[in-house]
């Protein structure tokens, strides 16, 4: 089976390129199930519950996210509401919402998609590493794709989880950080991985936010009020092919499409 993995949404112009690809990519390409991350997808900021049904009315069956899911205050309630927005599983018992999700695939097939956060220069969270056993260890064994977001800043603790995960998830993609890496491979026991899918938005910025704000930020060490930047926009993803009775990845491969504005 085919399932396209979208880096994170940034902002307006992450939205627009995915409303203007998607349905093509998906029917040249014969995607199955399509994940995106979208903890930034407002505003550059975080997710609300309209711009979530907007993500969601595209075609996308599962929206992961991160630390930056809590910005907007109205996405709380939505949370606890819908099981197809994720927040990271390696929260603590109490926070709202869930990090792992079963769905059905287009070609009729039960997913799991498991959303995890970072603990390297990142807010406190409880270990992923821990919480990736207990999710795997009461999944129900009949489940075989089992897809792996982990939301994290630093490169070695996303290598560090796709060796801990080889074998026993289908990928581990990681995110947050904006820039896709060209790592992508499938690891010795079948477990496709990529340290950073990057993100899809505008790359004529600093990591989605208009350049000469970042630059003044940096030179002046002042507080500055960030805005999401709107030229030069792209799409990247992973494009992985699983063997859907093993649950063991067959391909991973970058993709990325140019908006062209």
């Amino acid at each position: 089976m085919k399932i396209l993995f979208i880096g994170d949404i940034f902002a307006s112009a992450g939205r627009r390129i995915l409303a203007e690809q998607l349905p093509q990519i998906t029917a040249s390409e014969g995607i199955d199930l399509v994940i995106a991350n979208a903890e930034n997808a407002a505003g550059g900021f975080g997710l609300t519950p309209l711009v979530a049904e907007e993500l969601f009315s595209m075609g996308i069956h599962v929206l992961t996210s991160g630390n930056h899911i809590w910005d907007k205050k109205e996405i709380t309630d939505y949370l606890a509401q819908q099981p197809r927005l994720l927040r990271p599983a390696n929260y603590a018992d109490g926070a709202p919402g869930a990090g792992v999700a079963i769905v059905d695939a287009a070609a009729g097939v039960r997913c799991a998609v498991i959303n995890l956060q970072g603990r390297t220069h990142m807010p406190p969270t409880d270990c992923p590493f821990r919480k990736a056993d207990e999710i795997l260890n009461a999944l129900d064994a009949s489940i075989r794709v089992r897809i792996v977001d982990f939301h994290a800043e630093v490169t070695s603790e996303k290598m560090a989880m796709g060796w801990y995960l080889d074998g026993r998830v289908s990928a581990v993609i990681g995110t947050h950080t904006h820039i896709p890496t060209a790592d992508e491979r499938i690891l010795p026991r079948g477990t496709a991985y990529q340290t950073d899918v990057g993100m899809t938005g505008a790359y004529d910025s600093v990591i989605g936010v208009q350049k000469d704000i970042v630059l003044k930020r940096f030179l002046t060490s002042l507080p500055v009020r960030m805005e999401a930047a709107k030229r030069g926009v792209e799409l990247h993803a992973a494009l992985l092919d699983v063997d859907e009775a093993t649950g063991l990845a067959r391909s991973i491969q970058r993709y990325s499409v140019s908006g062209g504005y």
